[in-house]
């Protein structure tokens, strides 16, 4: 085991998670790539699992410690998991909810604003079809797309959400803890959402405003992160942060399902709609952990 002070291990985390993640994304374009399926998937799954790489060398290799308890991981399951599972589709509908008092949106049962964002994947007579089976069953995406993102969230999302949080939950946490949990909370967010900086350069997220994304992408991340780490805490694993995240990505189109108007800004989770939620959830946390003395060591 090798003695590093908490703060330089965070910083070498930092230049490597970055250096690695920005110059994977820079070969991919310079070997001929293009942000077109099925590539973009590819280059987007595969940049999810580079901070657990990063913190796995880290830790066996240059600080030689065991795996396990340096990145929060235990399979040792309470109630915490529980909650790590339901609240995303929660966050979900106050995103919506939220989303409808806003100037120039509105609910639309069909689903017009979806079509409108993510028409261009779809043949007309693809469109069409779905617009028909709307009419028949308008709360069946609803059903289904509930469904399909909490199973997903539990499994192929989990796995590759862990890639992500066991760098940022697991690693990151464990380090910055001893700063506070709100400012150990700042830091994380504030890495983890400059380091999505590449792909929502290239359009993820935020399409219709790539550059803005940026910075909105950053203060969504600092947003969600205090959520995160505390779940992380309470139940003592990164893995239900994994599950957590593996769910909220699994049910955030839900925020959009029935929501007309708006832009990439300013509707969905991601959006200014979704920050309202957080920041809303945030506020409950705090005041949570004020006034009965939540222990969030």
């Amino acid at each position: 085991m090798t003695s590093v002070p908490p703060l330089k291990r965070v910083r070498t985390f930092v230049l490597a998670i970055f250096a690695v993640s920005y110059l994977f994304v820079l070969l991919y374009f310079l070997l001929g790539g293009e942000w077109q399926m099925p590539g973009a998937l590819i280059v987007a799954v595969t940049y999810m699992f580079l901070p657990l790489l990063v913190s796995l060398v880290l830790v066996r290799f240059v600080y030689r410690e065991p795996l396990r308890p340096a990145l929060r991981i235990s399979f040792g399951f309470n109630r915490w998991w529980i909650v790590s599972w339901v609240t995303p589709p929660i966050l979900a509908l106050l995103t919506f909810i939220v989303s409808l008092i806003e100037p120039g949106v509105s609910f639309d049962l069909g689903m017009a604003g979806m079509f409108a964002r993510f028409g261009a994947t779809l043949t007309p007579q693809q469109i069409a079809t779905m617009q028909t089976d709307l009419a028949r069953a308008p709360y069946l995406p609803l059903i289904l797309g509930l469904a399909g993102g909490m199973i997903a969230g539990i499994t192929v999302n989990a796995i590759a959400a862990f890639g992500e949080e066991a760098g940022w939950r697991g690693y990151l946490l464990r380090h910055l803890l001893p700063l506070g949990f709100w400012r150990a909370s700042l830091i994380i967010g504030t890495v983890w959402g400059l380091w999505h900086a590449p792909l929502i350069l290239l359009g993820h997220n935020y399409p219709e405003h790539p550059v803005a994304g940026v910075f909105m992408m950053t203060l969504w991340t600092i947003l969600l992160t205090p959520l995160l780490n505390y779940i992380t805490l309470r139940a003592r694993s990164v893995i239900a942060a994994a599950v957590f995240h593996g769910t909220l990505n699994g049910t955030a189109g839900l925020a959009l399902l029935y929501v007309n108007g708006g832009s990439d800004l300013t509707v969905g989770l991601t959006g200014l709609a979704g920050m309202i939620a957080l920041l809303l959830v945030n506020l409950l946390l705090w005041r949570g952990i004020k006034m009965h003395r939540l222990s969030v060591a």
